[in-house]
């Protein structure tokens, strides 16, 4: 066992399931993304303070009149609800709320505790800690561009930012207030909110209209400026050879556009789908877990149970199946945009793959075999060059605002993939050995 991992059990308290151990070498990747002198809270985040400063750099103006560089008026439009039109009330409503650690039971996480403008609007560590140095079972995807996905969390069971914004305050592992009341009561009588929900929403302040505030501030996130982009627009030399060469295979050999479609339409790269990749099948039993979670839901159906289970709870790795029961959904999860994946790291639902030559890795060989795997997952036969070349073309999709803290990343990735590839498996990649041989023959290579 190597000493980071070591460091991570004593800091965090809690033994490491063995997809979590790559955490180990988050330690210093963190460290590479983020200057020491960074004030920081309870949690390890930038002060809310030191966010918001940061933020005004990222974003010193925002026209809310206009829809984001380089997107159709029309089909931004589309994405804004209905019931709650982007106004400079609202968002800043929103962004006040976003940063306040008052709306948890313990007054120590807010959003930005799990979504921390100075990393990627992430945590960047495995899964994050919630009220009472709990952690959950899932890693905190970024918000930066979520306006523009159709479901939110990992197994789609929020269907807008308004309505995800709620269920994290109420989540006892989370922010662990105990009902909607106590959180609104948490901020009742600030004369700063009880003027901003009435010049936002013209009514008293209440917890749907302060899941909208939230959502308002989030839709504003929108960063796509990234040197991809511009070699899309017709820059040829915004990005490498090297990476240029990447771009080639996720077309092509790497088969990656077939999840992740980038182009001028699709910037996100995601196709809003849901998908056993392979990671949960490591170290779960999805048979067990889908019987235990059909019980749990025909006892209590609720929306806040379904939370409770999804972030508490082995059941998590179930994904999917938790929202819809069927049974094709098992292990499967949402499709992550890909958009500023060089800062967001680390990757999957467990944030169990630290680098993303470790993502590369373990598509590479195929995944890990199991009965609901998806049948377009299967050994790609990449080579080490093609490995790098497709790592240096997922860099170049951060947006510039971002551009040093992605090199730091980059370096440091870099440096951690040179000294363990805990997910590489040459025979399986290069279809040596085939994908279910290991489960049927067992490790030793016998019939089991």
């Amino acid at each position: 066992m190597s000493l980071c991992t070591v460091s991570f059990k004593a800091r965090r308290g809690r033994t490491l399931s063995a997809g979590l151990i790559a955490g180990c070498l988050l330690g210093p990747l963190a460290a590479a993304a983020a200057p020491p002198e960074i004030p920081r809270g309870q949690h390890g985040e930038a002060t809310a303070e030191y966010q918001l400063e940061e933020l005004q750099k990222l974003m010193p103006q925002v026209d809310l009149a206009e829809s984001p560089a380089g997107f159709d008026p029309v089909v931004w439009a589309a994405f804004i609800p209905e019931d709650n039109p982007l106004t400079p009330e609202r968002v800043e409503l929103g962004r006040k709320l976003f940063f306040d650690a008052r709306l948890s039971d313990d007054g120590s996480v807010s959003c930005a505790t799990c979504h921390d403008a100075t990393r990627g609007f992430t945590d960047q560590i495995p899964v994050s800690e919630g009220i009472g140095g709990q952690f959950g079972k899932r890693n905190a995807p970024t918000v930066l561009n979520t306006a523009l996905l159709q479901t939110l969390f990992w197994d789609g069971r929020s269907p807008t930012l308004d309505h995800q914004a709620r269920l994290p305050i109420l989540n006892p592992i989370e922010m662990g207030m105990p009902n909607e009341e106590a959180a609104i009561k948490a901020i009742r009588g600030i004369p700063e909110y009880e003027e901003g929900f009435k010049k936002a929403f013209g009514r008293e302040m209440n917890y749907e209209d302060l899941g909208k505030a939230i959502g308002a501030f989030e839709r504003t996130l929108v960063f796509v400026d990234s040197p991809f982009r511009r070699f899309l627009g017709g820059d040829p030399g915004a990005i490498s050879p090297e990476a240029q060469a990447g771009w080639e295979l996720f077309n092509g050999k790497a088969r990656c556009m077939t999840c992740h479609p980038m182009n001028p339409s699709n910037p996100l790269g995601t196709d809003n789908r849901f998908h056993n990749v392979g990671v949960s099948a490591r170290h779960q039993d999805f048979e067990g877990l889908a019987q235990q979670a059909l019980k749990a839901i025909q006892e209590d159906a609720s929306e806040q149970k379904l939370d409770e289970l999804a972030i508490g709870t082995d059941m998590s790795e179930l994904g999917r199946f938790m929202v819809t029961g069927n049974r094709a959904d098992i292990g499967s999860f949402r499709t992550p945009l890909i958009l500023n994946i060089g800062i967001t790291g680390p990757y999957m639902h467990d944030g169990s793959l630290a680098t993303l030559w470790d993502v590369i890795d373990h598509y590479n060989k195929g995944g890990e075999d199991n009965p609901f795997l998806d049948g377009g997952i299967e050994p790609l036969a990449l080579s080490e060059e093609e490995i790098d070349q497709l790592v240096a073309f997922l860099f170049t999709l951060t947006d510039v605002r971002f551009a040093d803290q992605n090199q730091r990343l980059f370096e440091a990735q870099r440096a951690a993939a040179n000294e363990q590839r805990l997910f590489r498996d040459d025979a399986a990649a290069q279809r040596r050995t085939l994908p279910f041989e290991q489960r049927v023959m067992g490790a030793q290579g016998k019939p089991e």
